[in-house]
């Protein structure tokens, strides 16, 4: 298992849009994805400069994609 990497909430925006993800709407600081292949899921990103571990592990796992898939495009 590698590092995660430190990434924004843009640069991880950005990163999701390869994965089938959207930018639905944005709250506040929350930017609300949506993924266009079924079952559309939908995952909050904090709009910061930094993303946490923990939250970035739970985005990972809510989106379905890997820390080596993440890395590779990181």
């Amino acid at each position: 298992m590698g590092k995660l990497p430190v990434v924004s909430g843009e640069k991880l925006c950005k990163l999701l849009q390869k994965f089938g993800y959207y930018t639905d709407h944005q709250t506040g600081s929350h930017i609300i994805l949506r993924n266009i292949n079924p079952p559309h899921r939908r995952v909050t990103i904090p709009n910061h400069k930094e993303i946490a571990k923990g939250t970035l592990r739970k985005i990972l796992r809510e989106t379905g994609i890997t820390l080596e898939e993440l890395n590779k495009l990181v």
